[in-house]
């Protein structure tokens, strides 16, 4: 009989600032994570990826590789970051030079459920829960839907 081969949730090489919590099982490997941060269980923050102070990752989070995320932020529940974008007609297969980098800002708040691809959104922005955001966001106020669009007063 074949044996899988089998790795365990981990953290390691991660660079802490002072007053992180993060809760277990989680998986995280090779990121920055800036004071006063907390990290839910069953998220995974992969290498490279830089999260600011005080920014929560609340449970079942996915952070991919290139994302920097700011101080002040929120991640909801079951949160998806994509740096893939297929753009050979599909998945790059492990060919990291076609991937896409992700920018959050400042005081960013992301809706449970929702998807982020590679794009920047600039500070002071709301990202409703189940929303797709696959432009740039240039513009602070509240996005929701698939695709993302602002939403204006009232609506």
């Amino acid at each position: 009989m074949n044996q899988p081969q089998v790795h365990q949730a981990d953290v390691r090489d991660v660079e802490f600032g002072t007053g992180v919590k993060i809760v277990e099982p989680c998986n995280l490997y090779g990121c920055k994570l800036g004071d006063d941060c907390f990290v839910g269980p069953f998220t995974e923050i992969q290498k490279g990826v830089v999260i600011g102070a005080r920014t929560r990752v609340q449970s079942h989070a996915f952070v991919c590789e290139l994302v920097t995320i700011g101080e002040d932020c929120f991640v909801g529940h079951g949160v998806m970051f994509v740096n893939d974008t297929f753009s050979t007609g599909g998945p790059a297969r492990g060919r990291k030079e076609l991937w896409r980098e992700t920018v959050i800002g400042n005081r960013v708040s992301i809706g449970s459920n929702a998807t982020i691809m590679p794009v920047r959104i600039t500070d002071d922005v709301v990202i409703g829960a189940g929303s797709v955001v696959t432009k740039d966001i240039t513009t602070p106020g509240t996005y929701a839907g698939n695709p993302a669009r602002r939403l204006l007063a009232g609506q």
